[in-house]
């Protein structure tokens, strides 16, 4: 046997996984430096300011600093759970989080498979931009406009239900707790709908339509068509949505609630866990007790979003 038939007939020593990134990245490395500004950012503004985490497990003085500042460990966490205010901000957080999502979360799908079924390409055009539109205005402009909507002078909502003899007399919408939460939900849905709509839009457009000529010919309707081919198809997207919906579940809302709720009166249906860290942080200088209040809120959020995960990968799609 010749020394070329025994190197041929040796296993192969196969290079391991870190070689072949390094030479992708050598390849690709005019446009892996396009990636390093983003990085730059994110570890300035994202990654620094964890050390601030600290600032929940100390007494934190504002001109002393970290340094000069004594540990007392989970006193402020504590202190927290102790709270009065503790059931109602939680009670509040979840309520709201869950009414946007068990709304606002199907929401843009309902909007995007109507969209789909529009065979006119303008009026499509045209729902698609007066759909998306509010997502580029600020909450305040969204909430000025809500406000005079709702308004008991001249309010465009009072004046229909008076003209209809609905009420005898205007309705001071925003002052009324039991009313808010569904104004908040309403508004978060009538604003962000269109904008998330366009990700199902692009989902649906690549579906083969090959699939929906075959269910036609097999006899299924356009209802039947949605639920055994369009639904189907964009259920990955679904599910890492749901997944990412279900780790922000503790995020009910800051600036939407901030701008509507202006009426004290309403503090104990609009108090959540970001409005009442931003309270007792910046309006109260407890920089502490805000810090644990977050941390704890981030921590709920980290395993809420690693338990829909793993459910998630169950069904087959998972973001990691």
């Amino acid at each position: 046997m010749t020394n070329v038939e025994i190197e041929r007939r040796l296993p192969v020593r196969k290079k391991g996984k870190s070689v072949y990134w390094c030479n992708n990245w050598i390849r690709q490395w005019d446009l892996q430096l396009m990636v390093v500004p983003a990085l730059i950012f994110i570890f300035i503004f994202s990654y620094l300011p964890m050390y601030g985490v600290l600032m929940a497990f100390k007494d934190y003085q504002l001109f002393g600093g970290f340094l000069h500042s004594p540990w007392v460990g989970l006193k402020h966490f504590e202190a927290f759970f102790n709270s009065p205010d503790f059931w109602r901000v939680m009670r509040n957080t979840m309520v709201i989080s869950l009414l946007k999502l068990c709304f606002g979360f199907p929401a843009p799908i309902l909007l995007a498979l109507m969209l789909n079924e529009v065979r006119s390409m303008m009026f499509k055009r045209v729902v698609q931009t007066v759909s998306y539109l509010p997502h580029f205005l600020s909450w305040v402009i969204v909430g000025g406009f809500v406000g005079s909507m709702l308004s008991t002078d001249n309010g465009s909502v009072n004046m229909l239900l008076m003209s209809l003899n609905l009420t005898s007399e205007p309705i001071s919408f925003l002052s009324v707790p039991e009313y808010f939460w569904s104004i908040l939900v309403g508004t978060g849905m009538w604003k962000e709908m269109g904008f998330a709509a366009i990700v199902y839009l692009a989902a649906i457009a690549g579906i083969d339509p090959h699939l929906y000529e075959a269910a036609s010919i097999d006899g299924a309707g356009r209802f039947k068509q949605i639920q055994l081919i369009t639904l189907p198809c964009i259920r990955p997207v679904i599910i890492i949505f749901m997944i990412l919906a279900v780790g922000n579940i503790l995020n009910a809302g800051f600036e939407d609630i901030l701008i509507l709720a202006t009426n004290p009166i309403l503090r104990d249906v609009s108090d959540v866990i970001d409005t009442y860290v931003y309270r007792m942080g910046i309006l109260n200088n407890r920089f502490s007790y805000a810090a644990a209040a977050g941390l704890f809120k981030a921590v709920v959020s980290v395993t809420l979003l690693a338990l829909a995960n793993k459910a998630a990968r169950k069904m087959g799609s998972s973001l990691w």
